[in-house]
């Protein structure tokens, strides 16, 4: 259903750290940036893409919204989380844990705010 996701950032190079070190923990590839300048990860067909808004103003995190981010095992998630918070991201809500339907899953919020989610399906 969806091509990518755009997120906006007020500090593109902190944020890439943070992203680069999140992606990798996941299996990914570091991000590229763009002849427009924005941050683009891609990983098995789909694209995260970070940028400064094109209207000039402050990037703001969406309340009330998250990000998830498919991870292959339960090392992926505590590996993904653990890069965050290493790279200025924060630990939110309850640590790293399975649901009660089998998902692994951890939260972060990204150095802007923005909140994201790593987790593995519930059949893993």
């Amino acid at each position: 259903m969806f091509t990518h996701v755009m997120i906006g950032s007020n500090d593109l190079e902190q944020a890439r750290r943070f992203y680069d070190a999140t992606f990798v923990a996941l299996g990914g590839e570091p991000g590229e940036m763009d002849a427009r300048g924005r941050l683009i990860y891609a990983y098995a067909g789909g694209r995260l893409m970070i940028t400064t808004p094109i209207d000039g103003q402050p990037a703001t995190a969406a309340n009330g919204g998250t990000i998830g981010l498919a991870a292959t095992s339960r090392d992926h998630v505590l590996a993904w989380h653990e890069a965050g918070t290493a790279h200025g991201g924060m630990a939110i809500e309850s640590p790293p844990a399975e649901r009660p339907n089998g998902a692994f899953v951890a939260y972060l919020r990204d150095p802007d705010g923005n909140k994201l989610t790593a987790r593995t399906s519930p059949a893993q």
